[in-house]
């Protein structure tokens, strides 16, 4: 993602790189982080240290983040101290990880999405209205496909997905959500949001939402083709969250959605 980052700001007069920010020990630190990423030369050396980064002259005017979890929760206390606003696009928080985001949140602008795609966000807004709909005789399943490197499972994105089916039902997902059926015995429990997760060689994303009615499937599905697409989002949030006041974010914000569209 980093190098992808990199690349959707060729061109972009809006937007410069700063600093790039990358792991500890890695072979690339020190090396020009637009030739690591394929783009012409930045003068932008590769760190490991964010806080070094931070505590310049240069102004930084937002943090993209997306790394693991351990080195984000470290990188949004370091984007706190400063006032500097921070993007997060790392999934698999825990319930406790993010109520240190919206604890930060309360001093810096912190914006959270586990998929920066616009069309997943769209998706996202539309699918509690259209989940209300259909009525609750609709089966909901969720099916989401990423590489073979990808940690959490269901995804981030998937399991937004079915909060966003369970607020259409006026319910909370994990009162409802089905991981495992494997642990089950029995048919499908009435109600029930099921998850099922492929991990295979270079997927970038891939999530589909089956709605099976008696008769009927409808299916909402949204294919990554590209990390690009994710970088792009990502970019707009970016340039969106540099000027909002300290809170707690996501895309729907971005977008204007927040609000929720009307079928």
């Amino acid at each position: 993602m980093g190098r992808a980052l990199i690349q959707a700001l060729e061109g972009r007069d809006d937007l410069q790189l700063s600093a790039a920010i990358g792991r500890a020990g890695a072979e690339y630190l020190t090396q020009d982080a637009g030739r690591l990423a394929g783009v012409m030369p930045l003068g932008v050396p590769v760190t490991a240290d964010l806080r070094a980064v931070l505590a310049q002259d240069k102004a930084v005017d937002v943090v993209v983040e997306f790394g693991p979890v351990a080195a984000a929760l470290d990188h949004v206390l370091a984007c706190q101290r400063t006032n500097t606003p921070i993007v997060i696009g790392t999934t698999g928080f825990s319930s406790e990880q993010q109520n240190v985001l919206k604890t930060a949140s309360r001093d810096i602008p912190l914006l959270l999405a586990p998929n920066m795609s616009v069309g997943i966000n769209v998706l996202l807004a539309y699918l509690p209205a259209i989940t209300k709909a259909l009525g609750e005789s609709y089966d909901v399943e969720i099916v989401e496909a990423h590489h073979r490197h990808k940690v959490d499972a269901p995804s981030g994105t998937a399991l937004a997905l079915g909060r966003a089916v369970a607020k259409g039902r006026g319910v909370d997902l994990k009162d409802v959500e089905c991981l495992d059926r494997n642990t089950i015995r029995g048919p499908r429990q009435e109600g029930s949001i099921g998850f099922a997760t492929l991990r295979a060689a270079d997927v970038v994303g891939e999530h589909t939402v089956w709605l099976a009615g008696a008769g009927e499937r409808l299916e909402l599905t949204h294919r990554a083709a590209s990390r690009l697409n994710f970088a792009e989002g990502a970019l707009r949030a970016a340039h969106w969250l540099a000027v909002q006041s300290p809170g707690f974010y996501d895309m729907q914000d971005v977008l204007g959605l927040k609000q929720g569209p009307v079928l």
